[in-house]
């Protein structure tokens, strides 16, 4: 007479399950990540810093009695310009990240033809097919 043992284990490690998900939530994040507004919002925490400097340099010069109003100017004057530099601050830190884009695309294609052409030099075929399309293109 035999016995037959029914195991049921899982044929997946939970703890390495959990590991595999979060590899893959870090991947999305990673790619969800956009560093021009993240650049964007410190241009923005900079040039909103120099208008309050500016404008403390100039509540400085005024006497004790108004201080409290001047301190309430100088706290509008600081939200009114981050509400209206944002959107200027992204579009130019967008023409800045596409301007970069553009540069490295042309860094590229400048440094592949450059490998083409010194490959050409040592290869009689290559240049071979480069004289022709270039008698072709005419």
């Amino acid at each position: 007479m035999s016995k037959f043992i029914n195991v049921s284990a899982s044929p997946s490690h939970q703890g390495v399950e959990r590991l595999e998900n979060a590899a893959a939530f870090l991947k999305t994040f990673r790619l969800r990540f956009d560093g021009s507004r993240a650049l964007a919002a410190m241009l923005l925490t900079a040039v909103v810093a120099a208008i309050l400097v500016v404008a403390n340099q100039l509540i400085e010069t005024i006497t004790d009695g108004h201080l409290f109003a001047a301190w309430i100017g100088l706290w509008a004057l600081g939200f009114a310009a981050m509400a209206l530099l944002m959107d200027p601050v992204f579009a130019f830190v967008a023409s800045l990240r596409k301007a970069w884009a553009n540069r490295r695309a042309a860094r590229r294609l400048a440094q592949q033809d450059a490998q083409m052409w010194a490959l050409a030099q040592q290869d009689a075929r290559v240049m071979a097919d480069i004289r022709a399309a270039a008698s072709f293109s005419r």
